[in-house]
């Protein structure tokens, strides 16, 4: 059973490009802006984690490790969101995405063991993951490009044995989008400082916007409102989400 969401990859290809460019914006914006702090690359901030451990340096070890945690509960939080939003999902998602990436910078800057500013950032970015998912009920790996990249180079082998899984095809746009996005991100942040973040907030809202819109005039339809997926990474016997 295709467990994909949207179903229809014409609407979930280009969403899915887009949303990775605003990962790689926010994160290159993040990055710049909080002292090589990674908004999304869980990977970096682990790595940090442990030579800051490893240093007894409890300051940044808190630093990293409050990221992380943070950005699992926006996973967390974003597939309990999206069980709740049904047809709605990628309406409410994005909304409260556009939301949290406007207004970290209306909060107070917060010792360095806990960046609150960048807090709101980070937990849009978890959410983020829980919009969008491949055939295989799998939540498209938006923020982070090693899954992208294992995925592309597997997906050439079994090229050569047999064939690739359908996702194969969409993991080089995807690390193209990340890549462009956080190109775009290191600018926007030159130029802008910590008010670039409105810029993804900006693409957030008017993807929110674009769905809630094809939500109403198509309801039931492939292209936005598939009900018949289950959520991101769930059992293959979890009942699909039906409101």
């Amino acid at each position: 059973m295709d467990k994909s969401f949207p179903s229809s990859p014409a609407t979930r290809v280009p969403l899915a490009i887009a949303l990775a460019a605003l990962a790689g914006s926010a994160d290159s914006i993040g990055f710049l802006e909080h002292s090589q702090l990674f908004m999304s690359f869980m990977s970096g901030n682990t790595t940090r984690f442990g030579v800051a451990a490893s240093g007894f340096d409890w300051s940044g070890a808190i630093r990293f490790g409050s990221t992380i945690s943070l950005f699992c509960f926006g996973a967390f939080a974003g597939t309990l969101l999206a069980a709740w939003a049904g047809r709605w999902r990628l309406s409410v998602l994005l909304g409260v995405q556009a939301v949290l990436l406007s207004i970290g910078n209306f909060l107070p800057e917060g010792p360095e063991a806990f960046p609150l500013h960048a807090y709101p950032v980070v937990l849009a970015l978890g959410i983020l993951n829980a919009t969008l998912q491949d055939e295989g009920g799998r939540s498209l790996a938006l923020t982070y490009v090693t899954g992208t990249v294992v995925r592309f180079g597997t997906g050439l082998a079994n090229m050569i044995l047999h064939e690739p899984a359908p996702s194969f095809w969409l993991q080089a746009p995807l690390w193209a989008g990340l890549t462009s996005g956080a190109v775009a991100g290191g600018f926007l942040q030159r130029l802008l400082g910590p008010d670039a973040f409105l810029v993804p907030a900006a693409l957030s809202a008017a993807l929110a916007g674009a769905t809630f819109l094809l939500t109403l005039a198509l309801p039931g339809s492939a292209y936005v409102s598939n009900e018949r997926s289950a959520q991101p990474d769930a059992h293959p016997d979890a009942p699909a989400t039906a409101r």
